[in-house]
């Protein structure tokens, strides 16, 4: 069972997915995210002696492995690679709707503000990222395609569908969202 420490860090790392998603790495003050997180000030460099820093990168990593499973539900369900481009692409304007477009990926604000001058963060967006690509050219792999050419297009597609949240956010509207599963079965052959 988990005790009240652990509960108050997760709270403070779901705080912090969520400002930092909707605010960028430095909107998202540490006064916010106790705020947000129901914490005394005094838990947060108890959890995360590395500041924000850590809190950021831990929240990132989290945020990583919601989507890395939603990739692998997705996938799980789908015929082929096209289909679970789309899923995807409609699993995360669906949250990004939902949300006002206040979201879009959890990743994109961190690696396009902070990622170039904090190699902490600069790791945590590179892994991330990185495994969802991985995911991706497994996929690929699976439905018949060399492992040189895999990687090339998951690296294609998972640009796509970031891009296309990114616009969409910026628009608010899914008009990229669905741009983008047009082109995706296209790269594909679909």
């Amino acid at each position: 069972m988990a005790g009240r420490g652990d509960a108050t860090r997760a709270r403070l790392i779901d705080a912090a997915r969520t400002l930092v998603e909707e605010r960028g790495y430095f909107g998202a003050g540490l006064n916010d995210v106790i705020a947000a997180g129901r914490a005394p000030r005094g838990s947060l460099y108890h959890h995360f002696p590395g500041g924000k820093d850590q809190l950021v990168a831990e929240a990132l990593a989290v945020s990583g492995r919601e989507v890395t499973e939603l990739i692998a539900g997705l996938a799980a369900e789908a015929s082929d690679t096209a289909e679970l481009i789309e899923a995807v692409l409609d699993a995360l304007a669906d949250r990004m709707e939902a949300a006002g477009y206040a979201k879009g990926c959890p990743i994109a604000a961190v690696a396009l503000e902070a990622a170039s001058g904090n190699d902490v963060l600069q790791r945590v967006c590179a892994d991330v990222y990185g495994g969802w690509e991985r995911a991706l050219a497994d996929r690929l792999i699976a439905d018949g395609h060399a492992p040189g050419r895999a990687d090339d297009l998951a690296g294609s597609l998972l640009a796509l569908v970031e891009g296309s949240l990114v616009l969409a956010r910026a628009q608010r509207s899914r008009t990229p969202v669905e741009r983008a599963r047009r082109s995706a079965r296209t790269m594909l052959g679909s």
